[in-house]
Protein backbone atom coordinates (compact mmCIF):
# COMPACT_ATOMS: atom_id res chain seq x y z
CA UNK A 1 0.00 0.00 0.00
CA UNK A 2 2.61 2.35 -0.63
CA UNK A 3 1.72 4.26 -3.37
CA UNK A 4 5.66 4.49 -4.81
CA UNK A 5 5.33 0.58 -5.45
CA UNK A 6 1.74 0.71 -6.85
CA UNK A 7 0.54 0.51 -10.21
CA UNK A 8 -2.62 2.88 -11.37
CA UNK A 9 -4.93 0.32 -11.80
CA UNK A 10 -4.07 -0.75 -8.66
CA UNK A 11 -5.05 2.41 -6.96
CA UNK A 12 -8.05 3.00 -9.32
CA UNK A 13 -9.19 -0.34 -7.83
CA UNK A 14 -8.67 0.81 -4.47
CA UNK A 15 -10.11 3.99 -5.19
CA UNK A 16 -13.23 2.14 -5.71
CA UNK A 17 -13.95 1.22 -2.21
CA UNK A 18 -11.67 3.71 -0.44
CA UNK A 19 -10.72 7.45 -0.92
CA UNK A 20 -8.38 7.97 2.44
CA UNK A 21 -4.27 8.38 1.98
CA UNK A 22 -1.48 8.97 4.48
CA UNK A 23 1.61 11.44 4.35
CA UNK A 24 4.25 11.95 6.40
CA UNK A 25 5.70 15.11 6.73
CA UNK A 26 8.94 15.61 8.57
CA UNK A 27 11.70 18.42 8.16
CA UNK A 28 15.44 17.70 6.94
CA UNK A 29 17.18 19.66 10.00
CA UNK A 30 20.16 18.81 12.27
CA UNK A 31 19.13 17.38 15.46
CA UNK A 32 22.14 17.35 17.92
CA UNK A 33 25.74 15.65 17.93
CA UNK A 34 23.51 12.34 18.06
CA UNK A 35 20.69 12.73 15.59
CA UNK A 36 20.38 12.60 12.07
CA UNK A 37 19.47 14.96 9.78
CA UNK A 38 16.47 13.33 8.59
CA UNK A 39 15.11 12.62 12.06
CA UNK A 40 11.57 14.21 11.61
CA UNK A 41 10.88 12.44 8.21
CA UNK A 42 12.22 9.43 9.18
CA UNK A 43 9.94 8.77 12.39
CA UNK A 44 6.66 10.26 10.35
CA UNK A 45 7.33 7.53 7.84
CA UNK A 46 8.06 4.97 10.32
CA UNK A 47 4.77 5.88 12.00
CA UNK A 48 2.60 5.93 8.79
CA UNK A 49 4.28 3.33 7.05
CA UNK A 50 3.53 0.26 9.83
CA UNK A 51 -0.21 2.67 10.55
CA UNK A 52 -1.39 3.14 7.18
CA UNK A 53 -0.35 -1.21 6.15
CA UNK A 54 -2.34 -2.07 9.58
CA UNK A 55 -5.12 0.38 8.06
CA UNK A 56 -5.38 -0.72 4.77
CA UNK A 57 -4.43 2.59 3.47
CA UNK A 58 -2.00 3.73 0.44
CA UNK A 59 0.44 5.71 1.83
CA UNK A 60 2.48 8.52 -0.23
CA UNK A 61 6.06 9.40 -0.57
CA UNK A 62 7.23 11.65 2.73
CA UNK A 63 7.43 15.50 2.32
CA UNK A 64 10.99 15.91 3.82
CA UNK A 65 11.60 19.74 2.97
CA UNK A 66 9.74 22.06 5.16
CA UNK A 67 10.47 25.19 7.17
CA UNK A 68 13.53 25.06 9.35
CA UNK A 69 15.22 28.60 9.04
CA UNK A 70 16.27 28.83 12.93
CA UNK A 71 18.40 25.63 12.41
CA UNK A 72 20.18 27.16 9.40
CA UNK A 73 23.10 28.16 11.37
CA UNK A 74 23.96 24.26 11.24
CA UNK A 75 25.45 22.58 8.33
CA UNK A 76 22.90 19.91 6.90
CA UNK A 77 19.73 21.75 7.27
CA UNK A 78 17.77 22.09 4.53
CA UNK A 79 15.50 24.59 5.29
CA UNK A 80 12.52 26.08 2.57
CA UNK A 81 10.38 29.04 3.13
CA UNK A 82 6.61 28.49 4.52
CA UNK A 83 5.15 29.19 1.30
CA UNK A 84 7.37 27.12 -0.69
CA UNK A 85 6.17 24.24 1.50
CA UNK A 86 2.36 25.44 1.45
CA UNK A 87 2.40 25.39 -2.11
CA UNK A 88 3.74 22.03 -2.69
CA UNK A 89 1.16 20.62 0.00
CA UNK A 90 -1.28 22.32 -1.65
CA UNK A 91 -0.18 20.70 -4.88
CA UNK A 92 -0.11 17.51 -3.57
CA UNK A 93 -3.68 17.49 -2.32
CA UNK A 94 -5.03 19.02 -5.97
CA UNK A 95 -3.71 16.18 -7.74
CA UNK A 96 -5.15 13.31 -5.10
CA UNK A 97 -8.81 15.38 -5.25
CA UNK A 98 -8.30 15.30 -9.01
CA UNK A 99 -8.39 11.53 -8.75
CA UNK A 100 -10.94 11.21 -6.49
CA UNK A 101 -9.33 11.34 -2.80
CA UNK A 102 -11.54 12.64 -0.56
CA UNK A 103 -9.74 12.48 2.57
CA UNK A 104 -6.17 13.32 3.35
CA UNK A 105 -4.24 11.72 7.12
CA UNK A 106 -1.23 13.96 7.69
CA UNK A 107 1.42 12.13 9.96
CA UNK A 108 3.69 15.06 11.32
CA UNK A 109 6.61 15.03 12.84
CA UNK A 110 8.12 18.74 12.93
CA UNK A 111 6.40 21.65 14.93
CA UNK A 112 7.21 24.51 12.22
CA UNK A 113 5.09 21.91 9.88
CA UNK A 114 1.47 22.69 11.78
CA UNK A 115 0.55 26.07 11.35
CA UNK A 116 0.98 26.22 7.67
CA UNK A 117 -1.11 22.58 7.86
CA UNK A 118 -3.28 23.79 9.31
CA UNK A 119 -3.97 26.52 7.50
CA UNK A 120 -4.38 24.33 4.13
CA UNK A 121 -6.85 22.37 6.03
CA UNK A 122 -9.17 25.20 6.40
CA UNK A 123 -9.20 25.69 2.31
CA UNK A 124 -8.43 21.90 1.27
CA UNK A 125 -10.65 20.45 -1.24
CA UNK A 126 -10.34 16.77 0.61
CA UNK A 127 -10.66 16.61 4.48
CA UNK A 128 -7.01 16.78 6.39
CA UNK A 129 -7.15 14.96 9.49
CA UNK A 130 -3.38 16.26 11.26
CA UNK A 131 -1.73 14.47 13.73
CA UNK A 132 2.03 14.84 15.13
CA UNK A 133 2.82 10.80 15.75
CA UNK A 134 3.78 12.04 19.19
CA UNK A 135 0.42 13.51 20.35
CA UNK A 136 -1.13 9.66 20.78
CA UNK A 137 -2.07 9.70 24.44
CA UNK A 138 -0.25 6.27 25.21
CA UNK A 139 2.81 7.19 23.06
CA UNK A 140 2.75 10.85 24.64
CA UNK A 141 2.22 9.05 28.39
CA UNK A 142 5.61 6.67 27.46
CA UNK A 143 7.55 9.22 26.56
CA UNK A 144 7.36 11.24 29.12
CA UNK A 145 7.54 8.49 31.29
CA UNK A 146 11.00 7.80 30.24
CA UNK A 147 12.33 10.92 29.77
CA UNK A 148 9.81 13.58 32.21
CA UNK A 149 11.12 16.94 31.61
CA UNK A 150 14.43 15.69 29.64
CA UNK A 151 12.35 15.23 26.61
CA UNK A 152 13.00 18.86 25.68
CA UNK A 153 11.84 20.56 22.46
CA UNK A 154 13.89 19.42 20.06
CA UNK A 155 16.89 16.44 19.30
CA UNK A 156 13.95 14.79 21.66
CA UNK A 157 15.10 11.68 23.24
CA UNK A 158 12.04 9.60 21.96
CA UNK A 159 12.89 10.81 18.39
CA UNK A 160 16.58 9.92 18.26
CA UNK A 161 14.92 6.62 20.04
CA UNK A 162 12.89 5.64 16.73
CA UNK A 163 16.19 6.58 14.44
CA UNK A 164 18.34 4.20 16.12
CA UNK A 165 16.15 1.22 16.57
CA UNK A 166 15.26 1.65 12.70
CA UNK A 167 18.45 3.24 11.07
CA UNK A 168 21.64 4.02 13.00
CA UNK A 169 23.32 4.79 16.64
CA UNK A 170 26.15 7.38 16.58
CA UNK A 171 28.47 7.04 19.41
CA UNK A 172 30.10 9.80 20.98
CA UNK A 173 31.71 10.75 23.63
CA UNK A 174 29.33 11.35 26.99
CA UNK A 175 27.91 14.42 27.20
CA UNK A 176 26.10 16.25 30.14
CA UNK A 177 22.51 17.52 30.31
CA UNK A 178 21.69 20.62 28.41
CA UNK A 179 19.96 23.13 30.50
CA UNK A 180 16.29 22.91 31.29
CA UNK A 181 13.52 25.00 29.82
CA UNK A 182 11.12 26.66 32.07
CA UNK A 183 7.68 27.19 30.92
CA UNK A 184 7.65 30.21 29.70
CA UNK A 185 10.13 29.51 27.05
CA UNK A 186 8.17 26.04 26.64
CA UNK A 187 5.11 28.60 25.73
CA UNK A 188 6.73 31.06 23.98
CA UNK A 189 9.06 28.47 21.34
CA UNK A 190 6.33 26.03 20.99
CA UNK A 191 5.94 24.60 17.47
CA UNK A 192 9.17 25.70 16.51
CA UNK A 193 8.80 29.65 17.31
CA UNK A 194 12.84 30.44 17.28
CA UNK A 195 14.94 32.97 16.56
CA UNK A 196 16.74 33.78 13.98
CA UNK A 197 19.81 30.61 13.02
CA UNK A 198 22.57 32.34 14.42
CA UNK A 199 21.12 33.68 17.72
CA UNK A 200 19.64 30.12 17.89
CA UNK A 201 23.18 28.24 17.34
CA UNK A 202 24.68 30.56 20.10
CA UNK A 203 21.75 29.69 22.70
CA UNK A 204 21.87 26.22 21.82
CA UNK A 205 25.95 25.67 20.40
CA UNK A 206 24.85 21.48 20.40
CA UNK A 207 21.71 21.67 18.50
CA UNK A 208 19.79 20.54 21.59
CA UNK A 209 16.92 22.50 22.76
CA UNK A 210 16.25 21.30 26.51
CA UNK A 211 16.42 17.58 25.64
CA UNK A 212 18.78 15.04 26.78
CA UNK A 213 19.02 13.40 23.49
CA UNK A 214 21.69 10.62 25.16
CA UNK A 215 18.56 8.93 27.22
CA UNK A 216 17.83 7.38 23.60
CA UNK A 217 18.04 3.50 23.78
CA UNK A 218 17.46 1.50 20.85
CA UNK A 219 14.88 -0.73 22.81
CA UNK A 220 12.76 2.21 24.16
CA UNK A 221 12.42 3.22 20.27
CA UNK A 222 10.83 0.03 19.26
CA UNK A 223 8.44 0.81 22.14
CA UNK A 224 7.69 4.10 21.06
CA UNK A 225 7.16 3.20 17.54
CA UNK A 226 4.96 -0.08 18.52
CA UNK A 227 2.66 2.75 20.42
CA UNK A 228 2.61 5.05 18.12
CA UNK A 229 1.94 2.51 15.01
CA UNK A 230 -0.90 1.26 16.79
CA UNK A 231 -2.66 4.63 17.43
CA UNK A 232 -2.36 5.72 14.45
CA UNK A 233 -4.00 2.50 12.76
CA UNK A 234 -6.91 3.04 14.87
CA UNK A 235 -6.85 6.43 14.27
CA UNK A 236 -6.78 6.32 10.17
CA UNK A 237 -9.96 3.83 10.21
CA UNK A 238 -12.05 6.30 11.96
CA UNK A 239 -10.88 8.90 9.73
CA UNK A 240 -11.57 6.61 6.97
CA UNK A 241 -15.02 5.89 8.69
CA UNK A 242 -14.29 2.18 8.67
CA UNK A 243 -14.90 -0.06 11.59
CA UNK A 244 -12.93 -3.37 12.40
CA UNK A 245 -15.46 -5.65 11.14
CA UNK A 246 -15.85 -3.30 7.98
CA UNK A 247 -12.18 -3.75 7.31
CA UNK A 248 -11.93 -7.39 7.21
CA UNK A 249 -14.83 -7.28 5.19
CA UNK A 250 -13.01 -4.79 2.34
CA UNK A 251 -11.43 -6.27 -0.15
CA UNK A 252 -9.20 -3.43 -0.50
CA UNK A 253 -7.10 -3.91 2.66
Amino acid sequence: MILQQMSWEEVETYLATRDDAVLPVGSTEQHGPIGLIGTDALCATAVAEGASARAGAIMLPPVSYTPAPFNMGFPGTISVSEASFTALVSDIIAALATHGFRRLYVVNAHGANLAPLKALAGEAPLSMRIRSWWDYEATNARRQSLYGEWEGMHATPSEIAITMARHRRIERAHMPAPEPLDAAFRAAHAGDRHGPPDEHRAQFPCGRVGSWSELARPDHGETLLDLAIGEAAQDMLDFAGIGAETQDQNPAT
